[in-house]
């Protein structure tokens, strides 16, 4: 409490309950000083899908840090271990072909997708072309222009966003759609709506478009039906690139290994950072498919370089942990057993939305929310003051179970290890936690 500047965190929880310090990890829980042991319904931050203590991810850490642990990838020299995963990534890619791009993180990698747009069209003589469109509640990070295309309102308490960053219409068709309104409708409405806007602002004004297949930090919402088949059409028409923020949905979590192939985005590229070293290792990637990677290719040529990178972009400690990472998805059967234990997870959903104060479960893969309500039939809100998710949360922590609250909905994305039994204690703890947390606030 005296050292530590937490982010992210309810400081009123904070300041009254204190910090939960944690030791160690083992399978899909981890432990605090205390010895106290959580199921981790979250996997961290969605990112430590192969549990906490792998022991494949570990010695492949222990390995290349013997070998060669640091180097930058600038002036044109590379590690082995970072060519390898290129090579990797492209593979597992929708794209036929490409280049990678490696970062530290999903913010960077999204902010740097903004600057390679940006020195594109202006070397391609449309130096307006720099408006960025996104989608409320949406996520894509927290460095300046990321916070900016990130549709979230408590960024305003850094005066953002900056100018030139577009918010379309979220696609969460409980919420929002009107009554009467099929999927199909409301999805073709927020594509009316779309063009709309890139009309207004100029089509020759807008750089790119950036999309989560499902909006991860937005409390898990996937799209309206027909949603991207709707809108690609019409970037496709105005020449907008269409840039896919996989860090949440990349490699599994919706049951696909790409969210893009759940939802058939057909991106220009595709943004991962996460499940790429499942945790282990901080790490991002841009996957540019061919065109843009040509595109990107020939104009840094004309300029001389890319001016643009990060120290630690393309480590071989991370590409090593991340080449592990992806072998362990793909080959220790990780995907496969999302895909086998989603209808457990996706029922246990279902039986949350039981709760007479629950509007809307929804989920897919091992990706999941239940959004809370005042009334079922209007959809309103609970009373924010009240802080029903907060509590859940914090009384779930108590029980040993780490769930995230989001708005009103409490969130959750569990390890790709979870087995159905974990899933059923998950959901049964947090069935008991539901029902302590309304009955002591009278409802």
């Amino acid at each position: 409490m005296e050292s530590v500047f937490h982010g992210f965190t309810d400081l009123e929880t904070l300041n009254r309950d204190g910090p939960v310090v944690l030791t160690h990890g083992e399978g899909i829980h981890v432990f605090d000083v205390n010895g106290k042991a959580y199921m981790d319904a979250n996997s961290g931050l969605w990112n430590n899908v192969a549990g906490f203590n792998h022991p494949g991810l570990i010695e492949a850490i222990c390995q290349q840090a013997r070998r060669f642990p640091g180097y930058h990838a600038f002036f044109g020299r590379v590690a082995d271990t970072t060519v390898a995963l290129s090579e990797k990534l492209l593979q597992l890619s929708p794209f036929e072909s490409g280049r990678v791009y490696y970062t530290n993180s999903g913010s960077e990698a999204n902010d740097t997708v903004v600057k390679m747009l940006w020195m594109l069209h202006r070397r391609n003589g449309q130096p307006q072309r720099r408006k960025i469109i996104t989608r409320l509640n949406a996520y894509h990070g927290v460095t300046v222009a990321t916070a900016s295309m990130t549709g979230k309102a408590y960024n305003a308490e850094f005066g953002l966003p900056l100018p030139g960053f577009l918010h379309a219409d979220c696609p969460h068709y409980w919420r929002f759609a009107r009554p009467g309104e099929s999927e199909q409708e409301f999805s073709l409405r927020l594509a009316r709506s779309l063009e709309e806007m890139i009309i207004k602002e100029g089509p020759d004004t807008i750089a790119g478009m950036f999309c989560e297949p499902v909006q991860g930090a937005g409390g898990v919402i996937p799209p309206s039906e027909g949603y991207f088949e709707a809108i690609r059409p019409i970037l496709r028409k105005y020449g907008i690139p269409l840039i896919a923020d996989e860090v949440i949905t990349g490699f599994g979590r919706t049951g696909e290994m790409w969210g893009s192939v759940k939802y058939d985005l057909q991106p220009d590229a595709i943004v991962a950072s996460k499940c790429i070293t499942a945790g282990y290792f901080p790490m991002g990637a841009i996957i540019l498919g061919p065109a843009l990677g040509e595109a990107l290719t020939r104009v840094s040529e004309a300029a001389e370089e890319f001016p643009h990178g990060f120290t630690a972009g393309g480590n071989p400690l991370a590409s090593a942990v991340a080449l592990k990472a992806l072998e362990v998805i793909e080959t220790e059967g990780l995907l496969d057993n999302v895909r086998r234990v989603s209808p457990r997870f996706l029922a246990g959903l279902k039986g949350l939305a039981e709760h007479c104060y629950a509007g809307e479960a929804r989920g897919v893969g091992l990706m999941g929310a239940v959004e809370l309500v005042s009334d079922k039939n209007s959809k309103a809100p609970l009373d924010g003051r009240l802080q029903i998710p907060e509590r859940i949360a914090n009384k779930a922590l108590g029980k040993g179970l780490i769930c995230r609250p989001l708005g009103q909905a409490i969130v959750l994305g569990p390890p790709f290890i979870i087995t159905e039994a974990q899933i059923d204690e998950m959901f049964a703890i947090l069935q008991e936690t539901m029902a302590e947390v309304f009955s002591d606030v009278g409802l």
